[in-house]
């Protein structure tokens, strides 16, 4: 089944044609959020084929996807890999045009997907990100970093651009993010073994296979996670251990500490702005215990494994991975 799908740019209405569009949402006991996400998705104004991939949920997730006639794809928790289960789905899907969101992840009008796939019009267009907005419940913290990471200007980036977007050039979320399948299959699709990160560095494989990466600001999710000062620690641990394993991405982008001193300045300058001035000190907590968990994390490798268990967000990863190529670790 194909579907004709008009763009407007300027004076002019271009048609381009797309067999199908398929939306992938790896699931965990998502019981509570995954019915009000799929009836969104059911109400867009883009039609699109639903694969709930599931990771063996104790709770009514799945049955709920068939409700409401959403494929399923039922795999074992342990086999859950950011990378890999997303690039088996994908190939399961039928859509020229493969789109993931997470399960907490719920768009915010009946256009959302519409506007998402709306840079594919562009054949050099090999990826889509779009905005995300704090959930109701976000806190400042929370808000401030979707605020930070995905503003309101659209763009479009290359290869050549990370001379102004350095580390952030290759940057694309799993949490609402489309791909044009024939760039995925040119690029091996997703790597597996990630603790984190399959969805930038895709972005920077399709970077450097020629492809240009768009974020679409129109297209919004609402999607924030409210992280205590601990977990946000072991959020940036994980993350140093992503850019240790994987370093080609800072040897071709750049480093990391330009964008989080950025981020301090700005956090600072938007409590200021909203006279939160007694969580001044909390974002300076916080912002020293993101540091210290990177920096922990880019060295992991001289660190026993009983303690990055412990540091990091993903300990059951560690319990597949430690023992594994550049991730070797001696127990």
């Amino acid at each position: 089944m194909s579907r004709e799908i008009c763009t407007v740019s300027g004076d002019f209405v271009h048609a381009i044609i797309f067999i199908m569009v398929s939306v992938i949402i790896p699931t965990l006991n998502a019981g509570k959020q995954i019915g009000l996400l799929l009836e969104k998705l059911r109400s867009q104004t883009m039609p699109c084929e639903i694969l709930v991939l599931d990771s063996s949920s104790d709770d009514a997730t799945v049955s709920i996807a068939r409700s409401y006639n959403a494929g399923t794809i039922v795999i074992n928790r342990d086999d859950f890999d950011h990378g890999g289960s997303r690039t088996m789905a994908g190939k399961t899907a039928q859509g020229d045009i493969v789109a993931y969101l997470t399960q907490d992840a719920l768009p915010a009008d009946t256009e959302m997907l519409q506007r998402l796939i709306r840079p594919f019009a562009d054949a050099a267009t090999g990826a889509v990100y779009g905005r995300q907005l704090p959930a109701p419940d976000a806190t400042p913290f929370a808000a401030h970093l979707r605020l930070f990471n995905y503003p309101a200007s659209s763009c479009m980036k290359n290869l050549s651009d990370k001379q102004t977007y350095g580390i952030k050039t290759p940057f694309l979320s799993n949490s609402c993010a489309a791909y044009r399948r024939s760039a995925l299959e040119a690029i091996g699709w997703f790597r597996d073994g990630m603790i984190l990160g399959e969805d930038t560095s895709a972005g920077a494989d399709l970077l450097r296979a020629g492809y240009t990466l768009a974020y679409a600001a129109d297209a919004t999710v609402h999607h924030s996670h409210n992280y205590t000062a601990a977990e946000e620690f072991r959020r940036y641990f994980d993350i140093g251990v992503f850019h240790a394993r994987e370093a080609w991405l800072l040897e071709e982008f750049g480093g990391a500490g330009g964008e989080g001193a950025a981020y301090v300045m700005s956090a600072a300058s938007h409590l200021l702005a909203g006279r939160r001035y007694l969580l001044l000190p909390e974002l300076m907590l916080r912002s020293g215990l993101k540091l210290i968990g990177y920096d922990l994390g880019r060295i992991y490798k001289r660190l026993p494994l009983s303690l990055i268990r412990k540091m990091s967000m993903h300990p059951s990863w560690w319990e597949k991975n430690a023992g594994k190529g550049k991730g070797k670790l001696k127990t």
